[in-house]
């Protein structure tokens, strides 16, 4: 017979919160957008999602996956090869510059399995002319390693590529290299038909600058935090905080939904923070026997942490939300003053 685990011994049930991924309001947003953006098609090759430290982002990057793939599930039951969507992190090797081999490596772990790439027998490849020979993982070329993530995205007909926290690519290249980072995204896109998802901080809208050609070819979607000053926000962040209090009646009950606002206020509303906030808080609370006000006071971010995430987060938008305007053409006016108009 199945017994309740006691608080003693629920170090799982804390951990409950924190595999909890809630589909909140601004996820549901971004993802409906991002849903429209990604087509066949599109001339949009990369798609540029940046927000805030904790607001959610790798958890909007794999609900994106799963989407996808709950979309095309007819399609992958008559096409057993079908991979509509990727999802890798961005890796950070411990080297000076980005590795691209390593960054390919993980793209073909997700599509083959494996890096005995590229998948040929030894001979003359008939696409390109030349003799080929897999090597194996640690000894194929970089330009081996492109190619056999070309032709697995191409094969299996994956719609799109989420690279999370793909700042991970600025903070490991020199100034004068990140056009060269982003025309190597750029074109993996315009070859293989896969749009690429960049998933990250505010440190990645400067990219959209670097030339013309990428302005042209990048679209900004802005995942943004809840605020304390819109009523919508406060809604809906206690109604996440409704949701992780429901993941755990037994602990919580009903004492936590008193305390949304000043949760509001201190995860400056993102709600990944909230959730490692609530895993801490309901940790303590455990190994206390029991639930207290002072278990999730003490799980609360410091006045410091605070500080330097607002500051980074006050940076972020005042950088990115005038630079979103978009306006529309006055009708009024003839092409000349328009165009006088926007060189002024």
């Amino acid at each position: 017979m199945t017994q309740t685990p006691s608080l003693s011994t629920a170090p799982a049930t804390a951990a409950h919160v924190l595999s909890q991924r809630i589909k909140h309001t601004r996820i549901a947003q971004v993802m409906n957008e991002l849903d429209t953006l990604i087509y066949d098609g599109s001339q949009d090759s990369i798609l540029l999602v940046c927000g805030p430290t904790g607001v959610g982002k790798s958890t909007l990057a794999r609900y994106l996956c799963d989407a996808a793939t709950q979309k095309h599930a007819a399609d992958m039951q008559t096409d057993a090869g079908m991979i509509p969507a990727v999802y890798i992190e961005a890796p950070v090797s411990g080297e000076s510059q980005f590795s691209w081999r390593l960054f390919y490596q993980r793209i073909l772990e997700q599509l083959e399995g494996n890096l005995a790439m590229p998948k040929a027998n030894f001979g003359i490849d008939a696409e390109t002319g030349r003799l080929v020979k897999p090597l194996g993982p640690t000894k194929n070329s970089l330009s081996a390693l492109r190619t056999a993530v070309e032709r697995a995205l191409r094969a299996r007909k994956t719609r799109f590529l989420v690279i999370d926290e793909a700042a991970h690519i600025i903070r490991q290249s020199r100034s004068n290299q990140l056009h060269v980072q982003l025309d190597t995204l750029k074109s993996l896109a315009n070859l293989c038909g896969t749009q690429i998802v960049l998933v990250g901080s505010y440190d990645l809208y400067p990219l959209v600058s670097l030339s013309a050609q990428l302005a042209r070819r990048t679209h900004v979607v802005h995942f943004e935090r809840y605020r304390q000053d819109s009523d919508a926000d406060s809604r809906a962040f206690k109604a996440c905080v409704l949701k992780f209090q429901d993941a755990l009646p037994e602990l919580w009950g009903n004492q936590l939904l008193q305390h949304a606002e000043a949760l509001l206020e201190n995860t400056l509303g993102c709600v990944g923070t909230l959730s490692a906030v609530l895993t801490r808080a309901a940790k303590l609370a455990q190994q206390a026997g029991g639930w207290s006000d002072d278990a999730l006071r003490r799980a609360l971010l410091t006045e410091a942490q605070r500080r330097q995430i607002l500051e980074e987060i006050m940076d972020g938008e005042a950088a990115i939300n005038p630079s979103m305007t978009r306006a529309m053409p006055d009708a009024g006016k003839s092409v000349a003053q328009r165009q006088k108009r926007n060189v002024a």
